[in-house]
């Protein structure tokens, strides 16, 4: 027999998009139910970002054991113990795992139900014995890893982002098919642990960032020893556990005794039985409006289901967009030119609005593209961090796009964000006093790059100064 609910809220999904909406609405006074089949905190927490930080930062300890020469330090060639490692990823894993807990979020008031959803109607959603109709829902059930049909996959053992972090044995050589970020992550974080590494990539490694950006990452994972193919489509996969090989349809072999399936995601649509409530879909996702309403105007798609940028951070803003519409009725558009992206290799990649080749297309020649090396930052040179760059693409004072390669430039991108988001101009950043010596300086040096032409390079600057010298006391 079912069990009827009544709700003012319900939330489909308990990663972090959902897991924000059921949180600030049930904290807001409104009546919220939160389902979750599987894991509560969803891929980030479980399978994602947590994880795969935590294992590139086991992989930055044993790096730093072997390159500590140019400071002075002898090199040490590290004892890896991969199993050790993994533990550590575990604990990172548990130490968050309870602000995303069922526990805690039944004691901001959430009723929340251990069951995946399937929409009845466009108002009613059934999870286990429990039918819950909704004043408003929100499907926030993420995405997961796209495994492509390669001829003989389906006999070879693999691993994605969701079963690479309960390996215990460390790879001998790790094939990765796939050189977006989570290929070209996980390939750093197992070379620097000892293991062989190749990727595998169709196209261009890092493809949807700033080439020339995207080159200064490369090199360095190419001179810590990972092979990088390019432009090598995968025709074929075959062998078994500890001898695998992957062919291209160019004709090249790559062999090594472990696979991971990195070529992207999908999103996670399948348990929801949309039709029944009238939801179109795309070949991304779920259609959404700028309000991230899907065709159902009271039923919201938020995060990587509604098949845009895929990030969390993204769920997130999305997230709240939506506490503002669903519960206070008021307008919430979203907009994509202010979300920053980043790529946690060493050196890290960043990028927030247009990139050059996209600033070039759109604006033409309003453009100015101001650029500034991490040589010339004096704690980049302190740290031996010189490899990295800036590009702010600025199109009357304003930036527009900002793509950085580089130390830290996960952090460095925050304040281009900020920027973007409240239109602020170069003169902005350049106003802004950073202390010295930090590798954030190279912010404001990039901008003062922006006004340096404008007032040395004036000949009515110098006019004017000239002049006032010759009049002042």
């Amino acid at each position: 027999m079912a069990h009827p609910i009544k709700t003012d809220l319900l939330v489909i999904g308990g990663g972090s998009g959902g897991l924000s909406v059921a949180a600030g609405a049930a904290q807001m006074g409104a009546d919220v139910t939160l389902l979750e089949g599987h894991l509560m905190g969803g891929d980030c927490l479980n399978y994602g970002c947590v994880p795969s930080k935590a294992l590139l930062a086991s992989g930055k300890a044993a790096h730093a054991m072997q390159a500590g020469a140019e400071f002075g330090i002898s090199p040490v060639a590290p004892t890896v113990d991969y199993a050790a490692a993994k533990d550590h990823v575990a604990a990172v894993i548990a130490t968050i795992a309870p602000l995303d807990s069922v526990e805690r979020f039944e004691g901001l008031g959430v009723r929340v139900i251990s069951e995946y959803g399937r929409f009845l109607s466009p108002t009613e959603v059934q999870a286990g014995d429990t039918v819950i109709t909704a004043r408003r829902i929100v499907i926030a059930t993420g995405s997961s890893p796209f495994v492509p049909p390669v001829p003989g996959l389906e006999n070879v053992p693999y691993v994605t982002n969701e079963t690479l972090f309960d390996l215990r044995e460390k790879p001998d050589h790790l094939l990765v098919v796939g050189g977006g970020p989570i290929g070209m992550e996980m390939a750093q974080a197992h070379v620097r642990l000892g293991c062989k590494v190749t990727v595998i990539e169709g196209m261009k490694a890092l493809g949807k960032d700033d080439p020339e950006m995207a080159a200064v990452v490369l090199d360095n994972l190419r001179a810590e020893g990972i092979v990088i193919a390019e432009d090598a489509m995968v025709s074929e996969i075959r062998g078994a556990a500890g001898a695998i090989e992957v062919e291209t349809k160019d004709g090249r072999i790559f062999k090594g005794s472990d696979l991971l399936m990195a070529v992207g995601r999908k999103p996670n649509l399948e348990r929801l039985n949309l039709e029944a409530a009238g939801i179109e879909i795309t070949r991304a996702g779920i259609k959404v409006d700028d309000q991230m309403r899907t065709t159902q105007k009271k039923i919201y798609a938020i995060g990587d289901v509604a098949g845009g940028l895929q990030f969390t951070h993204v769920a997130g803003y999305h997230a709240g967009l939506i506490i503002r519409s669903a519960l206070f009725g008021l307008p919430a558009r979203q907009r994509v030119d202010h979300i920053p992206w980043a790529t946690y290799t060493d050196p890290e990649l960043s990028q927030v609005g247009l990139t050059e080749a996209q600033a070039v297309e759109k604006h033409g020649g309003k453009l100015e593209v101001v650029r500034f090396s991490y040589s010339h930052n004096d704690r980049a040179i302190a740290e031996r961090k010189t490899k990295g760059l800036i590009k702010v693409m600025v199109v009357k004072g304003r930036p527009v796009g900002v793509s950085i390669a580089g130390h830290q430039a996960g952090e460095l991108i925050n304040t281009w964000s900020l920027v973007i988001a409240n239109n602020l101009k170069m003169s902005a950043v350049a106003a802004m006093v950073a202390p010295y010596p930090t590798i954030g300086e190279i912010n404001k040096r990039a901008a003062g790059a922006y006004f340096s032409p404008r007032l040395f390079d004036s000949v009515l600057v110098k006019r004017v100064v000239r002049f006032v010298q010759r009049w002042l006391p």
